[in-house]
């Protein structure tokens, strides 16, 4: 097809609420602003016109009870997705370990909808997980892994993952009650620490959600 034959993209979201103020939903749940200009934001259907933290209040009656945790040595961009899965897959809490400041880029504005907290360290973190009552199980393929599809894994637990590359620090194995892996088939060693945290991320949501 012609360049200039090229069909634009129809726009992400719905326009002005149909009918006018007139027909305006009188629950306070819904942004008078959205329903006047449109809600473009990349929100599932039930959420449209709805204000932040109503959608931010909905869902804290729904999280699931696995925790996501990051360690953040290098300003590693995967956080970001890691933070947006968490929100695909309705994580309680998302604990970023390390270095205040993280990428947000790849997050896509769902930290908004995401609790997200730090700790300065691995042993900050283990100490509140200990406190929770919280397993750590770190995701890393190290010698003695167990296979993520034959592991055991709490309903209720912290999900710790590394940095692309090194993976996570020798603190991090060690501050975890377990170690799960994710079966690879091909040549290379590992996968990309966004989608590593996806797949787990899923399997947990596979057993328990």
């Amino acid at each position: 097809m012609p360049a200039g034959d090229l069909v634009p993209e129809a726009p992400i979201g719905v326009g002005p609420w149909p009918g006018g103020p007139a027909g305006w939903p009188e629950d306070s749940r819904y942004d008078r602003d959205l329903l006047a200009e449109g809600d473009r934001r990349n929100v599932a259907d039930r959420y449209r016109y709805w204000r932040m933290d109503a959608i931010v209040a909905d869902l804290d009656t729904l999280r699931h009870p696995f925790h996501v945790a990051i360690e953040n040595w290098q300003h590693d961009m995967n956080i970001g997705s890691i933070v947006r899965s968490a929100n695909a897959f309705l994580a309680d809490t998302v604990h970023i370990v390390g270095r205040r400041r993280w990428n947000r880029r790849g997050a896509m504005v769902t930290d908004r909808y995401q609790h997200v907290v730090h700790h300065e360290d691995v042993a900050a973190l283990a100490a509140w997980a200990d406190a929770a009552g919280l397993p750590i199980l770190a995701v890393d393929n190290v010698a003695g892994a167990v296979p993520v599809d034959r592991a055991e894994l709490p309903a209720r637990c912290v999900l710790l993952f590394g940095q692309e590359g090194p993976g996570l620090s020798p603190a991090a194995i060690e501050a975890a009650s377990g170690v799960v892996e994710i079966t690879q088939y091909g040549s290379t060693r590992s996968i990309n620490a966004s989608a590593a945290a996806a797949v787990v991320m899923y399997e947990w949501c596979r057993r328990h959600a």
